[in-house]
């Protein structure tokens, strides 16, 4: 039904609209209400069980194998290095050694030539001369 102002009334009589609004304030009343008893009554404070203790410990664990699998990875790596210093020093030295007998054995043929030419009885030129007179004194 329409009533002279425009408005449309229901079966109760009410307009719509005020019925509208009577239903939003009653919800807004007893939102209130609702907030207003949940802040009021009293709380027991529940502490949460810890469940992450062994997830801290097993990090930290975690941590320290792989802090410690770096620092060996480090001390074996400049170990390494060291041998394999040690080793070329080793084969270095045995190369030096063998050049320095080659050098000697060189010197040595050397002076051995040099003191062959120089104890000659007689030089190259008159070796036939000495020769002959080699068999003289042997007649």
């Amino acid at each position: 039904m329409r009533e002279k102002d425009g408005g449309i009334r229901g079966a109760s009589g009410v307009s719509e609209p005020e019925t509208l609004e009577q239903a939003l304030s009653n919800f807004r009343a007893s939102v209130f209400a609702w907030s207003d008893a949940e802040y009021g009554r009293p709380r027991m404070a529940v502490r949460p069980v810890r469940q992450r203790s062994w997830r801290l410990a097993a990090g930290w664990a975690l941590g320290c194998v792989l802090m410690a699998g770096g620092v060996s990875g480090g001390v074996y790596e400049r170990h390494y290095r060291q041998e394999q210093a040690r080793i070329a020093a080793v084969r270095e030295a045995e190369r030096q050694r063998l050049v320095a007998e080659q050098r000697v054995r060189e010197e040595d043929e050397l002076l051995a030539k040099v003191d062959s030419d120089v104890s000659r009885e007689v030089p190259s030129a008159m070796e036939p001369l000495a020769q002959l007179m080699a068999e003289d004194e042997g007649e």
